[in-house]
């Protein structure tokens, strides 16, 4: 098959991070010292090598941009100051932006305004929608399930839900094509030259037998911390503890809305408390050390920052920070406080969903381990 040359790939790669991938000169030292790197997927020199020849369908082939995890030896070792760690990290943008068929993501990565504009649109239809449709507003004391009953807010959630898991998996499922689905012919003996997909070459058995796997990795990331280092190891118990407390934040409201929302306030041992304070303070704590180790520039992974960065880290800490806050008032039997506070909560919690999960930062939590997930069936298949 005859490679189609994008001339223009590394330029337009600029506005998803990926700034220095020019320097690079191939010595290869950042793929020696890569201790994810292995001969059947060698990188990032690889993927530095096709973003400089324009490329643009092998690396939409290639999974090596979803197994690394910028512990940043690379970008420390490199000669010529190319950073490919950081070339990755915008590889793995520029990659989102292609599975989205609807175009947001390109949108969101490439264009500062649409990025701020989309939140502040969300944020204002959320405060409009409640002002029109809120319940009444009792100030004698705090009754949240009369301003916001829960049963209607559950609805609303689990339609948020369809949509945000429709979204999310056709996105997901256009990576499983672009990995799948363009072996070489001498993987395939009797293909007769031809490219045939193994989307559908391979049997369901061998999806079925590593279906463990992808369980493992979107459950632990536990390659996070491969990499050896001590601060990488540091890097996967943060990752963990905010992966943990949004997991336990998503099904309280989602799943358990009607247990976690009521007017009632449980006792300071009660299970629903605790998992929200843990909740809260996994989210607080791993947000604070992100956006701390960026403004002091700490490691390499944190040395370079585009604007998404932030605006994933800073969404999600204001998230948890109200939703403390308006637990808070309540503790105080702060009526309007309360109800003012989780008005602002909904209108952060709900642009850092419908934004951050389908289209930017949270896709990775599925990317990475659906990649390694078929990675490993890839293999299979090939000794089979």
């Amino acid at each position: 098959m005859k490679a189609v040359v994008d001339p223009d790939l590394l330029a337009s790669l600029e506005k998803f991070g990926v700034a220095d991938g020019a320097a690079c000169f191939n010595c290869g030292t950042c793929t020696a010292v890569c201790s994810l790197s292995s001969e059947a997927a060698a990188f990032p020199r690889k993927l530095v090598r096709y973003a400089q020849l324009g490329l643009r369908e092998k690396i939409m082939q290639s999974p090596e941009p979803w197994l690394c995890y910028y512990c940043g030896d690379c970008s420390e070792t490199c000669p010529r100051r190319a950073n490919p760690g950081e070339v990755m990290m915008g590889l793995r943008r520029y990659l989102t932006s292609r599975y989205d068929w609807t175009g947001i993501s390109r949108l969101f990565y490439t264009s500062k305004a649409f990025e701020v504009l989309s939140v502040l649109v969300v944020a204002a239809l959320v405060g409009a929608g409640f002002y029109a449709f809120h319940g009444p507003v009792v100030t004698e004391r705090v009754a949240l399930n009369v301003l916001a009953p829960n049963t209607v807010v559950e609805r609303l959630d689990l339609a948020l839900l369809a949509v945000l898991s429709l979204l999310l998996l056709s996105n997901a499922y256009r990576l499983f094509q672009a990995v799948m689905g363009n072996p070489s012919p001498e993987q395939r003996p009797d293909s007769g030259g031809r490219q045939p997909s193994l989307l559908h070459g391979i049997p369901l058995r061998v999806y079925l037998q590593e279906a463990k796997e992808l369980a493992f990795q979107f459950l632990t990331q536990s390659r996070f911390a491969a990499c050896g280092t001590k601060s990488q190891r540091t890097q996967w118990y943060v990752h963990l503890l905010v992966m943990s407390g949004y997991s336990i934040v998503f099904l309280l409201v989602v799943v358990g809305l009607r247990w976690f929302q009521t007017d009632k306030l449980y006792p300071l041992w009660h299970p629903v408390r605790l998992l929200g304070y843990y909740a809260t303070f996994a989210i607080l704590y791993g947000t604070t050390y992100a956006i701390l180790g960026r403004l002091r520039k700490s490691r390499a992974a944190y040395a370079h920052s585009h604007a998404s960065d932030w605006t994933f880290l800073i969404l999600l800490w204001l998230t948890a920070f109200t939703g403390i806050a308006v637990h808070a008032a309540r503790l105080l039997a702060m009526p309007l406080a309360t109800y003012l506070l989780y008005v602002i909560h909904l209108m952060i919690a709900v642009p850092m969903l419908l934004i951050e999960v389908p289209f930017a930062k949270w896709t990775h939590q599925l990317y990475r381990p659906l990649v390694l997930y078929l990675v490993k069936v890839k293999g299979n298949a090939r000794q089979s």
